[in-house]
């Protein structure tokens, strides 16, 4: 006799036993997939409202930089004019 014939004849169901354990373990391992992907979602979700946010603050900071250059150049426009009439004057 074999090995395989001395298994059979104790009379242990293998098959039955990988199924019984397979089966939850298989389950658990799903679910944990399905938890991993949420939260590497819910992840994704939170970075993309930062990044909308920055995207504002980047827009709102080339708009300010924009007029602080308008101000800029009119201050420039009256020093120059104090300039020439001091020239003028003195």
């Amino acid at each position: 006799m074999t090995g395989i014939d001395v298994l059979a004849s104790n009379g242990t169901n293998y098959t039955a036993i990988v199924i019984a354990v397979g089966i939850p373990v298989g389950i658990g391992i799903v679910i944990a997939v399905i938890v991993a992907s949420y939260f590497r979602l819910q992840a994704h979700r939170a970075d993309a409202v930062a990044m909308a946010h920055y995207r504002k603050l980047a827009e709102d900071a080339v708009a300010n930089q924009q007029e602080l250059r308008g101000q800029l150049a009119r201050l420039t426009e009256k020093v120059q004019a104090v300039e020439q009439l001091m020239r003028e004057v003195g």
